[in-house]
C-alpha cells in the first residue's frame, strides 16, 4: 500500500468519524504534533492518545470541529495534504482556516503527523489555554 493511501484510509476514517478504524491506520508510537500555545498544542503519542486528542476537539467545539481535505500529495514515505478546519466555541470568533498537515508513514501504518495552520495566533485565540 502506498504512503498516500495510508494516509486516505486515515482521511476516511476521520471524516466518517470511525476512530476505530482511524486509530488502526497509526503506528503503535505514532507522534502527533500539535503546534501552537494553547490548551491542545504538544505532541502526543500513541494511537490511544492521538484519538483522545482528536476527541478534544469535538468536546472543546461541542461537536462542531470539521476538517476537509482538500489535496494530497507523496513523496516517497511522506504525505502533504491541504486541509481546512472549521470549528465554533461561545465566546469567540469561528475557527475557519486552511492548513498544510505532513505524514510520515513507517509500512502501512502513520508513524508521525506535522500541522501547520494558516494563522497559529488565532488558532490559539480560539483553542485557548487551560
Amino acid at each position: 500500500m502506498s504512503a498516500i493511501d495510508v494516509v486516505g484510509k486515515y482521511g476516511a476514517a476521520a471524516a466518517a468519524g470511525d476512530l476505530e478504524a482511524l486509530a488502526a491506520t497509526l503506528h503503535p508510537d505514532a507522534v502527533w504534533h500539535q503546534p501552537g500555545a494553547n490548551q491542545t498544542s504538544g505532541d502526543h503519542v500513541g494511537p490511544e492518545a492521538i484519538v483522545a486528542h482528536l476527541g478534544r476537539f469535538f468536546a472543546l467545539s461541542n461537536g462542531t470541529f470539521a476538517l476537509v481535505t482538500e489535496s494530497a500529495t507523496e513523496s516517497g514515505n511522506l504525505v502533504s495534504t491541504t486541509v481546512r478546519f472549521t470549528a465554533q466555541r461561545d465566546g469567540v470568533p469561528d475557527l475557519d482556516q486552511h492548513g498544510v498537515d505532513v505524514f510520515r508513514v513507517d509500512g502501512d501504518k502513520i508513524a508521525e503527523i506535522w500541522l501547520i495552520g494558516e494563522d497559529q495566533a488565532v488558532e490559539d485565540a480560539f483553542w485557548g489555554t487551560v
